[in-house]
């Protein structure tokens, strides 16, 4: 099977465009009339429902960021009635609180298409075994590719994530062709296989569906080298709705964005006008049919280029190249968005002689992303017993882990030995190659 649904997947541009400005019309009514932050928004920016005729008045609205659905945390944003939300999905945030998306019935079973789309676009068909390693829970990951494949009809097997040679063993017994996971925990599973003694040459995995952190080309290589599979790239943010949003095809050259669902634009990540085709900027989405938590023009901090050149798999949605870098200081770390304001306030909070002035290092090493924080005490913390130091260490490693989901090695400095800037502070390092 070639594709899900070729009648959206391959329609007629112009008819995309016809699709796109009544979606556009309908959701800007609908957010209007039923959602306060938006119509304050759309009201201070003197736009009136009735000024938008198509997705070419698109550039009229008001862009929409993470900071609009922190202010109003947690259900704020929510367009729908609450009866209407049947599930939330959430990801961390900078102050502790997190980004909560909303979902009607609709919006579940539109999401579980698009991860279909995703899959068949990879190979993936009926008669397929899904091994799905990505978190389950608040984290989109999982579930969206586990409805994904139940849409498809193929056998999902909710592995979630951990217990890697149990996970290898399942691969293996029984006889999945499809991995969803990060790109760096395939690469620990090759890791435990070659310490294991299992040869990829002796199992069925075909395909690799890998997302929700960076990776590169030789990245990509390597995974299809030690693992004998074809690896594809999926693209998704939860306030979006989570993996789908844009996928490769077997070209492998591109995410094709889901158009006819979400629309995206390209802005200068500066001045946030609107760049044509090929121009690198800041992705922004609107999410075109989404009930329970729409979204207008939402930046997503993420840079990339557009490209609307034919395809020759036959899809006719435009494809989004490799993101490779953020306009934020957002890091993401094992598939997990961290930002180091989030460190900060663990540490302001912590007391017990920690101070403020740290700095992050992240690395990968054996192909697992590792997070350092170097942390300043003053001198009575640096002159205690070791197994004082100890134990506060312990304990700030589980406010931390507790506070961002991501375990971090602490490494206690000197006061004062920690480089200073008079502008603005170099808090992270990030050894990563992608």
């Amino acid at each position: 099977m070639k594709y899900y649904d070729e009648e959206n997947e391959c329609m007629d541009r112009a008819e995309l465009r016809k699709l796109q400005s009544r979606r556009m019309v309908q959701l800007v009514k609908y957010v209007y009339d039923n959602n306060k932050p938006y119509r304050a928004k759309m009201d201070a920016a003197k736009v009136r429902p009735s000024d938008i005729k198509g997705i070419g008045d698109i550039y009229k609205l008001p862009f929409t960021t993470k900071q609009d659905l922190r202010d109003n945390y947690p259900f704020g944003m929510f367009t729908a009635k609450r009866k209407d939300i049947v599930r939330v999905h959430a990801s961390s945030g900078t102050t502790g609180k997190l980004t909560v998306a909303g979902y009607s019935a609709k919006d579940i079973s539109d999401w579980a298409d698009v991860c279909a789309r995703a899959l068949t676009a990879a190979g993936a068909g009926e008669e397929s075994v899904i091994h799905i390693a990505y978190g389950y829970g608040l984290f989109t990951g999982g579930l969206g590719l586990h409805y994904g494949a139940e849409k498809l009809g193929a056998m999902a097997v909710p592995a979630s994530s951990g217990n890697t040679q149990r996970q290898i063993m399942l691969i293996k017994d029984f006889g999945a062709d499809v991995l969803c996971c990060t790109p760096s925990y395939a690469l620990y599973i090759a890791d435990e296989m070659q310490k294991i003694g299992v040869n990829p040459n002796e199992w069925n995995l075909k395909i690799g569906i890998f997302g929700a952190e960076p990776w590169s080309e030789s990245m990509r290589r390597e995974i299809e080298s030690r693992l004998n599979i074809k690896a594809y790239a999926i693209y998704g943010i939860s306030e979006i709705c989570g993996p789908g949003v844009a996928s490769e095809c077997y070209l492998q050259n591109g995410c094709h964005v889901q158009e006819d669902l979400f629309y995206p634009e390209i802005v200068d990540n500066e001045t946030l006008e609107p760049l044509p085709f090929g121009g690198d900027g800041e992705l922004v989405f609107t999410t075109l049919a989404k009930e329970g938590m729409p979204l207008i023009r939402y930046r997503t901090r993420d840079i990339c280029m557009l490209d609307d050149a034919p395809c020759e798999c036959g899809r006719t949605f435009v494809r989004m190249a490799r993101v490779y870098g953020r306009s934020d200081d957002m890091l993401i770390i094992r598939g997990v968005n961290v930002f180091p304001s989030q460190l900060e306030n663990v540490l302001i909070n912590f007391g017990k002689g920690i101070e403020p002035h740290y700095q992050i290092i992240v690395d990968r090493v054996e192909n697992t992303d590792t997070l350092e924080i170097q942390v300043e005490v003053n001198e009575t913390v640096f002159s205690d017993e070791v197994k004082v130091m100890e134990r506060l260490k312990r304990n700030l490693q589980a406010e931390i882990l507790s506070n961002i989901s991501v375990s971090a090695n602490i490494k206690f400095v000197s006061a004062y030995s920690l480089p200073r800037s008079e502008g603005k502070a170099k808090r992270v390092i990030d050894k990563r190659v992608y």
